[in-house]
């Protein structure tokens, strides 16, 4: 998939987290139609797979309360910090689980075997793509590698 406008890299972080910030602006892109058709079935929490979904459950939250709250208004951080206070308490180790556990999602797990045909069906064969982030990140015209992305966690 093309660069998405907006839309910004996994790795990103929001507070503690990684991931977090990209989930919001998907949301905030749906709701002003910007958000690519593909993107759409993997947003929210109904397929246990998906990442918004794993997020979800990480702070404890349902994703149409993230929703609604994202489109309320206000900035990543205030975001973040109403779903600190409404859902799951997290301690600064959990965060770094979490931020440890989504950037290595694909890697010898149960979605190991998903990657090579995600990467087949991207064109990416030959990229230096080891998780599912990795993929996301090379498919949207980044260069994880080359950015050493995961020292920003």
């Amino acid at each position: 998939m093309p660069h998405v406008p907006g839309l910004r890299s996994c790795y990103a972080k929001v507070g503690r987290l990684i991931y977090f910030g990209r989930m919001i602006d998907k949301i905030r892109l749906h709701e002003q139609c910007l958000l690519p058709a593909d993107y759409i079935p993997l947003l929210g929490d109904a397929q246990f797979y998906t990442l918004d979904g794993r997020c979800c459950r990480f702070l404890g939250l349902p994703y149409a309360l993230v929703k609604a709250r994202t489109l309320e208004g206000g900035s990543d951080d205030e975001i973040l910090d109403w779903a600190h206070q409404h859902g799951a308490k997290r301690t600064d180790e959990e965060c770094n689980v979490w931020n440890r556990f989504i950037a290595k999602l694909g890697w010898r797990d149960e979605r190991s075997a998903v990657l090579p045909q995600r990467i087949a069906d991207s064109g990416l064969i030959g990229k230096t793509i080891e998780t599912i982030i990795d993929h996301i990140e090379y498919d949207e015209g980044r260069d994880p590698v080359a950015d050493r992305a995961w020292d920003q966690i």
